[in-house]
């Protein structure tokens, strides 16, 4: 198979995992970026955009990354902290005083970053339109009372985690997170990252497939699907039109907590600009301010009894077995189909692997990248 893109001397490891990858696992099109030292050092990408037409995966080709969304808020979340705009162990009422209502009103934002605020669901059911409309939306996250007493315990807030803080984004800023995102962040760089696909872009985006053999999915009335289809507005992880994830209309849709789509290249950017700054620009997030997202928050077992081995910061996931990066300064998040983005300050990397063949979270093809990017840092 040819490739496209190219690693520097130091990195070929990287590249012969990538291209190893497409043998063992199947893959159909995907891409890898790494930035060291604020800039590319790896950026390949290969296979198949669109199974339908044999349209290949280019390098401006982008893909839906489901909760690697969450990463992208977060980040913004405390960037408008360290600025002073935001105290993120203040109530959230504080900006948002319809949100007290329900026993909520000493819930903070560090409690939802950690997944700990006690709001994972909602029980109000809405309507697909009335997701994409955002009002209604917040409506429901401010009748709703909190399943546990905020703090005492944490389950994965899913979709509430997004909507919860691009609110707040909302509020201090007067943009919607994926207005703010592109305001703060990725205009400057002109990163091919968004949350809210434009039109215009559409015709760059790869087609999801999933990977014959996946586990069927648990009842529509468990918690889990609950939180990650909304009570069914939602579909998980249903593809196709109406409202699927390869639907225009609904990455179109500004959904904060899952919606966003990006190529490799603009998500691995994201996580270098955080840690190390790009193109010559300073750091996004000071290493104070890093010091406090990295911090375990929340790990072991969930509120409704899992323990997947997951270790929680302020808004990221940590270096653990479950999800393995470079170490205590690592700081990212995965999606649904095994994509995934992470930075570290500590090593002066962001590092990015998105692919269309969704296998699931925690799958080994970009750990097998990680492992190869860890060792070429090593020798370097």
């Amino acid at each position: 198979m040819d490739f496209g893109g190219a690693a520097d001397e130091g990195f070929s490891a990287v590249a012969d995992v990538f291209a190893r990858n497409f043998t063992d696992f199947g893959e159909l099109g995907a891409a890898v970026t790494v930035y060291a030292g604020g800039r590319p050092v790896v950026d390949l990408w290969g296979g198949v955009a669109d199974p339908r037409t044999g349209r290949p995966w280019e390098r401006d080709t982008v893909v839906p990354v489901f909760s690697c969304t969450k990463g992208i808020v977060s980040i913004c979340v405390h960037l408008l902290a360290q600025q002073g705009r935001l105290d993120l162990d203040a109530p959230v009422a504080a900006h948002w005083p319809e949100f007290a209502r329900g026993g909520k009103d000493a819930i903070t934002p560090r409690m939802v970053l950690t997944h700990r605020a006690g709001l994972p669901v909602l029980d109000r059911t809405l309507t697909f339109a009335e997701i994409t409309e955002w009002t209604p939306v917040i409506r429901a996250v401010e009748e709703q009372e909190p399943l546990w007493t905020p703090g005492e315990a944490y389950e994965y807030h899913a979709h509430v985690f997004g909507f919860l803080l691009g609110e707040l984004v909302r509020r201090i800023t007067g943009l919607t997170p994926g207005a703010y995102f592109r305001t703060a962040v990725a205009d400057e760089l002109k990163l091919a990252t968004w949350i809210g696909l434009p039109p215009e872009e559409v015709g760059r985006v790869a087609r999801l497939a999933e990977a014959e053999g996946r586990p069927p999915m648990p009842g529509p009335e468990t918690l889990i699907m609950r939180m990650v289809t909304m009570n069914g507005a939602i579909p998980f992880p249903g593809l196709e039109e109406p409202h699927g994830w390869n639907d225009p209309a609904l990455l179109a849709a500004e959904i904060p907590g899952a919606g966003a789509v990006s190529s490799a290249r603009g998500l691995a950017a994201v996580y270098a600009a955080a840690a190390t700054g790009v193109a010559g620009r300073p750091r996004l997030l000071s290493a104070e301010t890093l010091t406090g997202a990295v911090r375990e928050r929340s790990a072991g077992v969930t509120w409704s009894g899992m323990d997947a081995g997951q270790r929680w910061g302020s808004g990221f996931l940590l270096d653990s077995a479950f999800r393995p990066m470079l170490g205590p300064r690592s700081f990212g998040n995965d999606g649904a189909g095994g994509q995934f983005a992470f930075g570290d300050d500590e090593h002066g990397v962001g590092f990015a692997y998105l692919a269309n063949r969704m296998i699931g979270h925690g799958d080994a093809r970009a750990t097998r990248l990680v492992e190869a990017l860890r060792d070429a840092l090593r020798r370097h």
